[in-house]
């Protein structure tokens, strides 16, 4: 009688999710507010909430947002600084990406924020994303929220904006804040059945062996995470990243809540089912849906068979990244503004404060940097970028 039971609060829960119009999770798959099973085909808004040197030709200058941030700091100035910042998240995705989006064929996009933009003393996040949130609804597609950099770090490299350790395994406080910025969220889209989900930390812990000590701790802290979700939200999913970048699902005992994806990354490997066999017989143990969040970065050809990989097995993906600079690798590129080879053999050599005579003698002029980040906010503009036709392709889009 128990297990009877037991069986029908399950399908009670399923029943009720449908009802109100949320993507939930079904066994092994996502089901829509239909009950249908759903397969998610998407990209990422990365580089828009949370800027990566390399996404703008920086690779051997500033890479994490406040090292991009102190530089053009140091370029143009504090206020001409801010004042760019939000004209270039007012610029970055437009209703004119979405729709790009939408009729390339995809139904997902994922959002990397920052947290800082959701505290309490900062609305820009909402206003941001609502207004995404919105443009996707109007275009049947999914968003999924994604806290790429978390109070404290969860990878303490470039990626998660951190100080260069994952602080948050140490930090109560930080996990505290990092609890109250995801409860703030879902409260604010409980009622939303266009947002599909939380990724609750991207790519926790990475490979490095002196960080592995961490991998125990990692599912107590989600674990704190969806409870903080779930005290004002049970419509939505949680979506729960593996150690080392989002590829050891070993840290994970069996799922503790009813409404639970797991997500996988994978980058630079062979596209052969041996790649994805960890996920897949993940989720054939436990009965959960997976999801393949990020991958990318690469020629059209391995786009292509990995795709087709991940499809075979019925597996949801957001491809990364949706746009960047001069990039043959994303759905959309922007050509370099003008004035930018300046800054990026600027950002190159540049070093400390203890250095700051050197540096003065070597910077651009104050009206090159001034034009060269004009300029940008112009070039990543939808109007002004180009569509990588031969990406897209294989990406299967149409």
């Amino acid at each position: 009688m128990r297990k009877l039971a037991l069986v029908l609060l399950l399908l009670l829960a399923t029943r009720l999710h449908a009802e109100t119009g949320f993507v939930h999770a079904d066994g092994k798959f996502l089901a829509d507010a239909s009950g249908h099973k759903l397969i998610l085909r998407g990209t990422n808004l990365g580089n828009w909430l949370v800027p990566e040197g390399y996404m703008f030709r920086l690779e051997k200058g500033p890479q994490s947002p406040r090292e991009i941030e102190a530089m053009v700091n140091e370029l143009i100035g504090p206020t001409d600084a801010a004042k760019f910042w939000h004209e270039y998240r007012d610029h970055y995705v437009t209703r004119k990406d979405i729709d790009f989006i939408t009729k390339s064929g995809f139904n997902t996009v994922r959002i990397p924020f920052h947290y800082k933009l959701f505290t309490p003393d900062n609305e820009e996040g909402f206003t941001l994303v609502d207004r995404v949130i919105q443009w996707a609804r109007e275009d049947h597609l999914y968003v999924i929220l994604d806290m790429h950099c978390a109070p404290g770090g969860q990878t303490g490299a470039n990626i998660d904006d951190s100080w260069g350790y994952p602080w948050l395994y140490e930090d109560e406080v930080s996990q505290q804040q990092t609890a109250d910025i995801w409860k703030r969220i879902a409260s604010h889209y409980r009622d939303n059945p266009t947002v599909l989900g939380y990724d609750l930390l991207n790519e926790p812990i990475p490979h490095y062996p002196a960080l592995a000590k961490y991998n125990p701790k990692l599912e107590p802290v989600f674990k704190k995470l969806v409870a903080s979700v779930r005290s004002v939200d049970h419509n939505h999913v949680v979506i729960l990243g593996g150690a080392q970048w989002d590829t050891n699902f070993t840290v994970f005992g069996p799922p503790f809540d009813k409404n639970i994806m797991y997500t996988f990354h994978k980058y630079w490997m062979p596209p052969v089912q041996d790649a994805i066999k960890p996920y897949v017989d993940f989720r054939d143990k436990y009965n959960v849906p997976i999801w393949m969040g990020e991958s990318g970065e690469n020629t059209d050809e391995w786009i292509t068979q990995f795709r087709a990989l991940l499809d075979e097995n019925q597996i949801s993906w957001t491809f990364w990244p949706y746009k960047k600079m001069e990039a043959k690798s994303a759905p959309v590129t922007f050509a370099k503004p003008e004035h930018w080879d300046e800054i990026v053999a600027y950002a190159a050599r540049h070093a400390g404060m203890g250095d700051t005579e050197k540096s003065v003698a070597v910077r651009p002029s104050l009206d090159d940097s001034r034009r060269a980040f004009e300029d940008l906010l112009t070039k990543i503009r939808f109007e002004n970028a180009a569509p990588n036709e031969s990406y897209l392709r294989a990406l299967g889009a149409h």
